[in-house]
């Protein structure tokens, strides 16, 4: 009988002290912050940004399941489900939010005005309703825009076409940041002495007929940050070549897939930037207190095999600058 009772009392101690130690794990696993990430779709630019977010993190001391969780959420470009992803990361109690791209930015900012929300990469948060104010945030909103240095790039452009006479630009409606830059390019324009027509699309699927129209009336094509023709570039590249008309894109990755050349935001450098402003949050700081930061100057970015393609000379100086600095694609 005693040992009974003996074997009984070991096994409550046992059990006793696997509930305690099941019990504190559940306890420290409550401590790992959480951070939701909502992104409109795949797209290379925009899986840099958020691959820079990840090592940004790590370089801060962040490794995903170790001391931190990352709630990872793909629109796959349906904006039904960025409003049902982003009540989703808000239910799961994130404690900060991340949004990559406009759509998903405002999807978060619809959803939630109490929970911190970084974006990662939005062109212009003040006109996208985001932030009243780019260096003094009055909401729960800040973090990072891509906004391309369309200056920069409007210079480039007469560098490679001296000639010059009629400049294109295409860009999505129904987009805000894509309204945004295409608004900076024609006041750009304007300042230049630049004569622009402006063409744009309410989807995808109007790219190939628009685009075809466009390049018979213009000498080359600027295209503004974009996500809808960043999918669809291969249409614009095909009917740009059939043409013989050069692209000048906003990113590095849409002169890889064809476009000639550009003064790119670094797209990597852009998400280490939103995991830095994350972390500053889940370090104390306000939100009101984290000025909207912007790169100002771009990467020098050439597709050599474009240029021999449509047989237009590399000017020297931004060759230099390319290889220097810059991105060359062979």
């Amino acid at each position: 009988m005693k040992r009974m009772y003996g074997l009984i009392a070991i096994i409550a101690i046992f059990l006793a002290v696997a509930f305690f130690k099941e019990d504190q794990n559940q306890k420290s696993q409550s401590k790992i912050p959480e951070v939701g990430v909502l992104t409109l779709m795949h797209h290379p630019s925009l899986d840099e940004i958020y691959d820079g977010f990840l090592d940004g993190l790590k370089q801060k001391g962040y490794r995903n399941g170790q001391n931190i969780k990352i709630d990872y959420q793909n629109a796959n470009n349906d904006q039904s489900n960025l409003r049902t992803m982003a009540t989703r990361l808000i239910d799961n109690h994130s404690k900060v939010l991340v949004g990559i791209t406009t759509p998903a930015g405002q999807a978060l900012a619809n959803a939630t005005s109490d929970i911190p929300i970084v974006l990662g990469a939005v062109t212009d948060p003040k006109a996208s309703g985001l932030v009243k104010n780019l260096k003094h945030p009055n909401s729960n909103v800040t973090g990072v825009s891509d906004a391309a240095p369309i200056k920069q790039q409007l210079h480039l452009i007469k560098e490679f076409m001296p000639d010059l006479k009629t400049l294109g630009v295409i860009y999505t409606s129904s987009d805000m940041s894509a309204v945004s830059g295409f608004h900076e390019i024609e006041h750009e324009c304007k300042k230049q002495h630049i004569h622009l027509k402006a063409f744009s699309i309410a989807n995808s699927n109007d790219l190939n007929q628009v685009s075809e129209q466009m390049f018979s009336q213009v000498d080359a094509v600027i295209v503004p940050t974009d996500n809808t023709i960043a999918g669809a570039i291969q249409t614009l590249v095909k009917n740009a070549n059939a043409a013989g008309k050069p692209i000048f894109p906003a990113a590095a990755n849409m002169v890889k897939q064809g476009g000639l050349a550009t003064y790119s935001v670094n797209q990597y450098e852009l998400g280490k930037l939103t995991a830095d402003m994350t972390v500053d949050i889940l370090h104390g700081r306000k939100v009101s207190s984290l000025a909207i930061k912007r790169v100002q100057k771009g990467q020098p970015v050439v597709n050599l095999k474009q240029a021999r393609k449509l047989n237009i000379h590399v000017p020297e100086n931004f060759m230099q600058q390319c290889e220097k600095q810059g991105v060359i694609y062979r």
